[in-house]
């Protein structure tokens, strides 16, 4: 018998490990790859498709980064600004 994880394993958990991992290691490598030629295409894509893509993601109820890092910020002003109020005598 052989021993685990080898290919002749009568383990049938090995065999599938050791017939799938190769493929699992190119699908990873294509993804990669695909999501490395998709941010690239971004930061060259013209302003005016950029536009429609944000008009797309909102559309579909999506926000930026930058939105919600705004909203962050105002939140948290306002929150300063309310302990601010909570703190004052005689309000």
């Amino acid at each position: 018998m052989d021993a685990p994880g080898n290919p002749g394993s009568d383990d049938p958990l090995d065999r599938l490990v050791s017939a799938v991992g190769p493929r699992l290691d190119e699908a990873r490598a294509l993804i990669e790859d695909a999501t490395s030629r998709w941010r690239n295409d971004a930061f060259r894509m013209p302003e005016s498709a950029r536009q429609r893509l944000q008009d797309l993601l909102r559309d579909l109820g999506l926000v930026t980064r930058e939105e919600v890092e705004e909203l962050e910020l105002r939140i948290a002003q306002l929150e300063h600004r309310l302990r601010l109020v909570e703190r004052e005598p005689g309000v």
